[in-house]
């Protein structure tokens, strides 16, 4: 599978994630899937980050075009967006 031109939106919280995933995906934004992070070793699983996986803009085009308005969404929620490779 090429990871290249997927972003992850990364965010602390599981209800903000689901929420923004659903305004997301309403948008036209796909596939907007909710995943939860645990890092190798991770002690306290209520640490762990939820991951919302884009792959498409609402133009069809591949995410990492729209990466600043992905960045204005996270930033909503106090979360921040990476590659997902």
């Amino acid at each position: 599978m090429d990871v290249s031109h997927q972003l992850l939106v990364v965010l602390h919280d599981k209800d903000e994630a689901q929420d923004l995933a659903e305004e997301m995906l309403a948008a036209g934004w796909v596939p907007c899937t909710v995943h939860r992070e645990l890092l190798a070793g991770e002690d306290d699983a209520e640490d762990a980050d939820w991951l919302i996986l884009v792959e498409t803009t609402p133009d069809g085009l591949p995410a990492i075009h729209e990466q600043d308005e992905l960045e204005f969404l996270a930033d909503r929620y106090g979360g921040f967006v990476t590659d997902a490779g």
